[in-house]
């Protein structure tokens, strides 16, 4: 029989709910990465595993078949390296922070990033925002910025899980995004690809979040980390908390001078939280001989002497930028609270589709980041306020029809009660 017939016979047994073994699992993969499968017959497999789903056998088996399409990273035997992701939510800027701090601390971190997808703001268009960074380090630049700077923020490689970087651009393209193990296999591939001796994840739930309940949240980051640990790597996560925003800014530029200052020790509650959370469990991991205070004093010796922002400020240099690039200097307007009571929401998601609005993030994948609007808050939930006080600080655009547009949208994304709302935990 053809080949091509076999690949039809794989895509076809998918289709009627059977198993597919490791073996026509890596067939598959292999002809689609080559050009022997087209992009409409891998567009139907997509969409019988969205309906039919995988088991976990299968998962492992998808996850090692597009790590294998490329090659993984390779660091000598004494240097300890670490992964992080997180599924993604508005103002969320951990990264910033942690990566940095981490190699601060004597971890290692090559962080590999991507960009804003729907509402929720990448980390690589952030970066941007500083003038001259690059974020298309090669394999053997990575591994340079590792050993001479202890970390690095960067797009994937072309040598770096390409099946899932085609793989990605199809599911965008015909809805099969939502499945769990084409997600699973997607951040796997490319978090193994950094070949690190342990995986943390950080999986958002709420507005602000491509997964909006609890529930869904735990099931992918279950899925994840029996995934990670049947591939060799303990991967451990975190259910954190996304319907508000994360942080008090939200915008490219914004949130990188955020994270800046953050570094300084002058970081906002919630944003430290997880960001000392992730950093404490890492480390955790890494060291279990040592307790959780000695690596809590490390963390905040680290931010104290400065060395976690002096960090930062070397993988900003090598990486090509500038991290003293000035502001914009765009003007601002502020937004006013219509009435007396307690802060009971702040929509997140509203609050990125304004962000959006104003250009800081991508209604098409063509479209240009302006890098420099976004928003500060100036109140969060629960804070007590009068009629008339500002509760946040539109950096505006220079088109005033985006700004327009923007402005209703934040109208509508801050709630006002006549009580204090009930607080949830950050962290699950």
């Amino acid at each position: 029989m053809s080949q091509p017939e076999n690949l039809l016979q794989i895509i076809g047994r998918k289709r009627d709910g059977y198993e597919l073994s490791d073996q026509q699992i890596h067939q598959l993969i292999d002809a689609f990465v080559s050009g022997h499968l087209h992009d409409y017959q891998m567009s139907a497999f997509a969409m019988a595993v969205l309906i039919r789903g995988m088991s976990e056998d299968e998962t492992v088996c998808l996850t090692k078949a597009m790590l294998d399409s490329g090659t993984k990273l390779q660091w000598p035997a004494d240097k300890t390296v670490v992964s992080k992701h997180s599924t993604g939510g508005v103002g969320d800027k951990v990264s910033l922070v942690l990566v940095p701090l981490l190699a601060a601390c004597g971890l290692n971190m090559p962080k590999i990033s991507g960009r804003g997808l729907g509402t929720t703001g990448g980390t690589l268009d952030k970066l941007e925002s500083l003038t001259g960074f690059r974020t298309n380090l090669s394999t053997k630049e990575i591994t340079s910025a590792v050993d001479q700077v202890g970390c690095c923020i960067t797009g994937t490689t072309q040598d770096i899980a390409p099946a899932d970087q085609k793989l990605y651009a199809l599911r965008d393209a015909t809805a099969t995004v939502p499945s769990t193990p084409l997600v699973v296999s997607s951040i796997l591939s490319k978090k193994l690809a950094e070949n690190p001796s342990m995986i943390m994840l950080d999986v958002k739930y709420g507005t602000g979040s491509f997964t909006k309940d609890p529930a869904a949240a735990t099931e992918l980051a279950e899925a994840l980390s029996k995934i990670g640990h049947r591939l060799g790597v303990p991967t451990e996560y975190l259910i954190t908390d996304m319907n508000e925003p994360l942080g008090s800014t939200i915008g490219n530029y914004l949130e990188v001078r955020e994270a800046m200052l953050a570094l300084e020790g002058e970081g906002e509650s919630r944003l430290m939280e997880v960001v000392h959370t992730l950093a404490t469990k890492l480390m955790k991991l890494a060291s279990p001989e040592t307790t959780l205070e000695e690596h809590n004093q490390t963390i905040s010796k680290a931010m104290q002497t400065g060395r976690a922002r002096e960090v930062f400020d070397q993988m900003i240099a090598f990486q090509g930028g500038d991290p003293k690039t000035p502001s914009a200097g765009r003007k601002t307007t502020e937004l006013l609270t219509e009435r007396d009571g307690y802060i009971s929401e702040i929509n997140p998601e509203k609050i990125g589709w304004a962000l959006i609005e104003l250009g800081g993030g991508r209604k098409q994948k063509t479209d240009k980041i302006d890098h420099h609007v976004g928003c500060e808050l100036q109140r969060c939930v629960g804070d007590r306020v009068h009629q008339g006080e500002a509760w946040l600080r539109l950096h505006c655009s220079t088109d005033p029809g985006r700004t327009e547009r923007a402005i209703q949208y934040l109208t509508g994304a801050i709630t006002i009660a006549d009580s204090p709302p009930q607080k949830t935990p950050l962290i699950l």
